[in-house]
């Protein structure tokens, strides 16, 4: 008999699945912490979750039993996913269950600043009258800009539209062709579309990239009086620039449902006219935790049942033999992925992989799906892993193919992707020396062999004498080491184009970069960043 035990309330729905599976037992336990969250844990071969428990790494220390976590959400950083991955504990989520909730949300924070519903309710609670105070704002014919076009960004498009308003929405992953199906315009960069939004709503996840996208530096690239909408991570707003920008008039208003550090109850804004905040309540409907518990126990009841696993984050679905012997290739893949996100740096409407060698007796699929998860690292508000990044890649409308050659090449095995959107081809391919060493063997029309880790600078110049000097020297000034140097010609005589990629051991300073670009011969500077040499994404460690 298996058994489950569920941690935080979830919809009676959910609750109905498991009454009427006899094989199952299931248990409620709210409210657990500390030693009795970890030894109620260790009675159960499945749990599920929203988001106020914290299953941390002292929460699951020396469990020997639980085989499963399900997050009702969307969101899994109440889980310790590493801690979870090293005791061979699978955790799975919902990503689609809140999604119009969501939507709707945000959109709602967004009316709410337009017509000044808090506090013209406020001022009749105070046996108040005043309308001429709350003069309010159409949404009509006013411009939106949305960062993040996943699924939520999509549906608040689709709302957005429905009240006759422009959208322009910015996106990694968005071109040209696909925001013309969608009826919206797309920004080359978040930067292109801050001085033209009347109102900027985000719905991102919360990275390096995104964290502060909105900061003091760049407050005054906002259309003066700009209202800013975050229903997405907390910390992707800098909070003391929206004190400055509202104090200013820069900002016209702000609404708020995430927070950095939550629960919140204590913030400057809260105190701040032309603000709305309301305590995380994107996904606090009815039909949203309805359908996130029923999701939920489903994924449960399965992967207990028949092994099968959907939407997991952490783990891929593979069986330790078959994982030991394409591990170095995963790698490889993935590695590739993240490489030409970064060197294409546009939108992505096409994909084709090619795999050479002996690699193509291998499962291609679960490499492809390494490849797609290395694309879409940086770019998706879910985490992408081994399992649901081709999913999420057909989702965004990009067209993948695949090919194998069998016969041999320049290696025993190599994989050559190239990325194709905005008018824009790049490829580049990569090769596996030994059992755990990812080299990239070409760029473009470029051969070369380069470490494929850590901070990667790539320059094409013209092939003339004393560029890889004078970058050197550019470098040295500035403090930054270079660990490896790799260079390729276009073609087997001097007096060409040419590349070079150097593996630097810090990221390198802007003013650095500026001036490697200033050098005349050189035509293009594009830095990556990449694991460390050895470290792999969770789902693969």
């Amino acid at each position: 008999m298996q058994r489950i035990i569920v941690l935080d309330t979830i919809a009676p729905e959910g609750l109905a699945l498991l009454d009427a599976e006899p094989k199952i037992e299931y248990d409620i336990r709210t409210g657990l912490k500390g030693d009795e969250l970890r030894e109620a844990l260790a009675e159960y071969d499945g749990a599920i979750v929203r988001s106020g428990v914290k299953i941390t790494a002292e929460s699951l220390a020396g469990n020997r039993r639980l085989k499963a976590i399900v997050r009702a959400g969307v969101g899994t950083d109440n889980i310790d996913k590493v801690a979870a991955t090293r005791l061979g504990i699978v955790v799975m989520n919902t990503p689609t269950g809140n999604t119009v909730s969501t939507a709707e949300h945000a959109f709602a924070l967004m009316l709410a600043l337009s017509r000044n519903i808090a506090p013209a309710h406020q001022s009749l609670v105070e046996h108040r009258w005043d309308r001429k105070a709350y003069m309010g704002t159409q949404l009509a014919d006013k411009t939106l800009g949305i960062v993040g076009m996943g699924r939520i960004g999509r549906e608040v498009a689709t709302r957005a539209l429905a009240f006759q308003m422009r959208v322009v929405a910015y996106d990694p992953f968005l071109t040209d062709e696909q925001a013309l199906k969608l009826g919206i315009e797309r920004a080359a960069t978040v930067a292109e579309m801050l001085p033209r939004v009347d109102y900027l709503t985000v719905h991102t996840p919360l990275t390096p990239e995104t964290e502060g996208l909105i900061n003091l530096n760049n407050l005054s690239e906002l259309k003066p009086g700009v209202r800013l909408i975050n229903a997405a991570r907390g910390g992707i707003y800098d909070e003391a620039a929206l004190v400055a920008g509202l104090k200013s008039g820069q900002i016209g208003g702000v609404a708020l449902d995430v927070y950095k550090e939550e629960p919140c109850t204590d913030s400057p804004l809260f105190e701040m006219p032309g603000v709305v905040c309301t305590p995380h309540l994107g996904a606090s409907t009815e039909e949203a935790q309805t359908q996130v518990a029923v999701e939920g126990i489903h994924l449960l009841i399965n992967f207990l049942k028949t092994g099968e696993i959907r939407h997991a984050v952490n783990v891929a679905s593979l069986d330790p033999k078959t994982l030991a012997d394409i591990r170095g290739f995963l790698d490889v893949a993935y590695r590739l992925g993240l490489f030409l996100a970064q060197y294409h740096g546009g939108g992505i409407s096409s994909l084709r992989l090619s795999y050479r060698g002996d690699v193509c007796e291998k499962d291609t699929r679960l490499l492809t799906n390494a490849f797609c998860a290395g694309l879409l690292q940086r770019a998706m508000e879910e985490e992408v892993n081994i399992i649901n990044s081709e999913l999420l890649l057909r989702e965004r409308g990009i067209e993948l193919s695949e090919q194998k050659h069998r016969e041999r090449g320049a290696f025993a095995s190599s994989l050559t992707a190239e990325v194709s959107g905005d008018g824009r081809t790049v490829a580049a391919s990569g090769t596996l020396l030994g059992q755990n060493m990812p080299r990239l063997v070409m760029v473009d029309d470029y051969r070369l062999e380069a470490f494929l880790d850590g901070h990667l600078l790539i320059f094409t110049h013209t092939d003339v004498p004393g560029i890889i000097g004078r970058v050197g020297t550019v470098f040295g000034r500035h403090q930054v080491n270079i660990a490896q140097m790799a260079v390729g010609r276009g073609s087997h005589q001097p007096g060409g184009h040419a590349i070079g990629v150097l593996n630097l051991d810090g990221m390198p300073p802007q003013a650095a970069l500026d001036e490697v670009t200033e050098i005349e011969p050189i035509e293009t500077v594009v830095v990556a960043q990449l694991p460390a040499a050895g470290e792999l994404p969770s789902w693969l460690a």
